[in-house]
């Protein structure tokens, strides 16, 4: 990518930055952030510096972050810089391609095997469920949001709208849920282990380090006591917009991969909004489109109804057989409550059964990133605009029900 560097920005005159980054051109922009390849001068390694423009958002990714640090699928923090008065940036580990470009690529060659696709399926799978076992909602699974190393690992990134629950009544969950550990007895059939040269932010003290030259006061606080993002599940159970305690925003994801719930405007979910994401994106692996490519929100949900019966979900998947077509109808259920979880998908027998999933350094791994997909940018950058339809409606009272939820317009 042949983008010209601007001048002006704020990370290419922060002394602390240039002092450790050579940065060597910008590889994505957003309306919340910049991105940039660049070069770590102690040791050449090609990292990626996110210039994140919303305190919010930068919040939420470095803390999701540093609480999954040595999760093997998720994307590494390696360190981040950030001043009151200026964005916080980012140092991210590099990863050239993303799950959006495997499709794509797929499309125009010979589509993927069933072995690749178990494959990506459950690396997916590993970084959904090392998210949910210390209760972080991603709140944005797509495709372009799931990178790719070079050597076939697949990890998470763009956590800026993720939130991390607290232990109340939207989460029916252990009060203290185990950090994620990989099943060590069969690594390569279940989760990838950390990779040579992909240390985790804490392996090597990358996480808020004090550049050199600097003051206490000018760097960025290093303490425990002191530094904001140290403490896991600290979030407050608002976000603007909403008064109720306990109430999240619906205006999250991009709408392709977003769960009925949340096209309703429901404000008390939890992690099944992931899981709903999940099928559509395991949908697309199977047919190389998506499942639900919906115009608008009412076009989304009237999608998502055609195929609430068992027809019409096998008609949305041709070709396919039982066991894979069973695989997304345990995702994409309208009743949240029914979702089955990545633990429990990740003992599914479809993965213990022929074709197995092919080993990671048998996949097929495109050289650069192609189209995203839909109205959003993925990976590196987020775009949390709301798309919502139902915003020209009014308030909408969404209540719970046997079934799921009902709807109502005030």
């Amino acid at each position: 990518m042949d983008n010209p560097l601007p001048k002006s920005w704020s990370i290419h005159t922060r002394p602390e930055i240039i002092a450790k980054y050579q940065i060597l051109e910008r590889v994505g922009a957003g309306a919340y952030s910049d991105v940039y390849k660049g070069r770590r001068l102690s040791d050449n390694l090609i990292v990626a510096l996110k210039e994140v423009h919303d305190y919010q958002s930068a919040f939420r990714e470095i803390e999701a972050l540093q609480i999954l640090q040595g999760s093997p699928n998720v994307v590494v923090l390696h360190e981040y810089f950030w001043r009151e008065d200026e964005d916080a940036v980012l140092v991210l580990e590099f990863l050239r391609s993303d799950l959006a470009s495997v499709i794509s690529d797929a499309k125009r060659e010979s589509g993927l095997s069933v072995g690749e696709i178990k494959r990506w399926m459950v690396q997916i799978l590993c970084g959904v469920d090392a998210c949910h076992r210390n209760m972080i909602v991603h709140r944005d699974l797509k495709p372009g949001n799931l990178l790719v190393g070079d050597d076939g690992v697949l990890k998470l990134a763009d956590f800026g709208q993720a939130r991390i629950l607290l232990d109340h009544e939207l989460v029916a969950a252990d009060d203290n849920p185990p950090p994620f550990e990989p099943d060590t007895a069969d690594q390569e059939n279940i989760c990838q282990a950390p990779q040579a040269g992909h240390e985790n932010a804490s392996q090597k003290g990358y996480v808020n380090q004090e550049p050199e030259g600097m003051s206490k006061e000018d760097s960025f606080r290093d303490d425990i006591e002191d530094d904001p993002f140290k403490s896991s599940y600290s979030y407050e159970a608002e976000e603007a917009g909403n008064d109720e305690r306990g109430a999240f925003t619906s205006c999250v994801g991009t709408r392709w991969f977003r769960s009925p719930e949340l096209l309703y405007g429901s404000t008390a979910y939890g992690l099944e909004v992931d899981l709903w994401s999940l099928g559509c994106i395991f949908a697309e692996l199977f047919t190389l489109r998506p499942l639900f490519p919906g115009t608008s929100d009412i076009d989304q949900l009237s999608r998502i109804m055609s195929v609430e019966d068992p027809s019409g979900l096998e008609s949305c998947l041709p070709n396919r057989s039982t066991d894979e077509i069973a695989l997304v109808r345990k995702l994409v259920c309208y009743d949240p409550a029914s979702r089955a979880s990545a633990a429990e998908l990740l003992h599914d027998k479809y993965f213990n059964e022929e074709p197995l999933p092919v080993p990671t350094s048998e996949l097929r791994v495109p050289l650069t990133k192609g189209n995203q997909d839909e109205d959003s940018p993925g990976g590196w950058y987020d775009d949390m605009g709301s798309d919502s339809d139902f915003d020209e409606f009014g308030p909408l009272n969404v209540t719970t029900t046997n079934a799921g939820f009902s709807i109502r317009f005030s």
